[in-house]
């Protein structure tokens, strides 16, 4: 059965020392793939929430959410849509934590910003990357 509605999800776009911390997708849509943290917002935490609970989880770092750097629909092909994602990006700051891949993600690491198009990473990451003028 397919979902009425669009699913909310978030992600982070955190820059430190001239590095992007990635994921790679342990599972889901684009297994295997890079892209910056995220996933779904849950019912009743706003979207900041959700971005610093799924770096956290994802990463065990621990970030201060800043602004929107871009929000985008993600709907496959087929009529009716197996699945449509609406995401918002916000820019985030490192405060601490330590790097360690957790949750759905079978990596996590800094990389740096003149390897990250060496990735095979997500369809969306190369306008995110442009949007963030990198």
């Amino acid at each position: 059965m397919h979902e009425v509605h669009p699913t909310p999800g978030v992600g982070a776009a955190v820059v430190e020392d001239g590095r992007l911390l990635l994921i790679r997708r342990g599972r889901g849509a684009y297994a295997g793939h890079w892209a910056i943290p995220g996933g779904r917002q849950r019912r009743g935490e706003t979207m900041q929430q959700a971005v610093a609970r799924e770096v956290r989880e994802e990463t065990g770092l621990i970030v201060e959410v800043g602004d929107v750097v871009w929000a985008v629909d993600i709907i496959d092909g087929e009529t009716p849509p197996t699945y449509h994602y609406t995401v918002v990006d916000f820019v985030a700051s490192l405060i601490g934590g330590t790097l360690e891949a957790g949750d759905d993600a079978a990596e996590a690491r800094w990389v740096p910003i003149a390897e990250i198009r060496d990735l095979r990473l997500t369809p969306t990451m190369h306008e995110l990357l442009e949007r963030l003028g990198l």
